[in-house]
C-alpha cells in the first residue's frame, strides 16, 4: 500500500469519530456525556486534520465506524453507549489499526510522528470516558448491556474483529 492509502485509511477512521461525535454531542441528554463527546470529537478532529496535511486526496469517514457509533447514539440518548462504543469497541481496534499502519510507514518519520500523536489521543480519549463514567450511576439494564454487546458483534461480523484493517 502507498503512504497516501495508509494515511487516508487511518484518517477516515478518525474522520468518522470526528463527524459523528461532533454532530451528535449536542443532542445527547446527559450533560457530562455531552461535554465528553464534544471534547472527544474535537480531539479526533484535530488528528484527522493533521493527517489530511499529508494526504494527496480527500477521504470519507470510514462507514463501519460511523455506522456503529450512530447505532450507539440512537440506542441510548444519554450518550453513555456512544462513549462506551468509543472506549471499548472502536478505540482498541483503532489502536491496532495504527500499529498495522506503522508497518507500511516504517521509514517515514513524519507519518510515524502523526501516528504516535494519533495513538496518544486515542488512549487519552479512552481514559476520558473512564473518568466521566466513574462519576455516573452504573447501568444495570440488561437490554442496554445487550445493545452494547451488539456493537462488538456488528464489527466482528463486518470483518473488523480486531482492527479496521486495510483490507476493508
Amino acid at each position: 500500500m502507498t503512504r497516501d492509502e495508509v494515511l487516508g485509511h487511518v484518517c477516515s477512521c478518525f474522520d468518522a469519530l470526528y463527524e459523528v461525535l461532533g454532530s451528535r454531542a449536542p443532542r445527547l441528554t446527559n450533560d457530562a456525556y455531552v461535554v465528553c463527546a464534544y471534547e472527544m470529537g474535537r480531539s479526533f478532529g484535530d488528528v484527522a486534520l493533521g493527517l489530511r496535511t499529508l494526504l494527496e486526496r480527500d477521504v470519507d469517514p470510514l462507514p463501519v465506524i460511523s455506522a456503529v457509533l450512530e447505532h450507539a447514539v440512537l440506542a441510548d440518548e444519554t450518550g453513555a453507549m456512544a462513549l462506551y462504543c468509543v472506549a471499548m469497541v472502536v478505540g482498541p481496534r483503532l489502536l491496532v489499526t495504527m500499529v498495522d499502519a506503522r508497518v507500511f510507514l516504517e521509514d517515514d518519520a513524519q507519518a510515524l510522528a502523526l501516528l504516535d500523536r494519533a495513538g496518544e489521543v486515542c488512549v487519552a480519549q479512552m481514559h476520558r470516558v473512564g473518568a466521566v463514567a466513574r462519576n455516573q450511576p452504573p447501568i444495570e439494564d440488561p437490554s442496554w448491556q445487550a445493545a452494547a454487546r451488539d456493537l462488538t458483534t456488528t464489527l466482528e461480523s463486518s470483518g473488523n474483529a480486531e482492527s479496521f484493517g486495510f483490507a476493508h
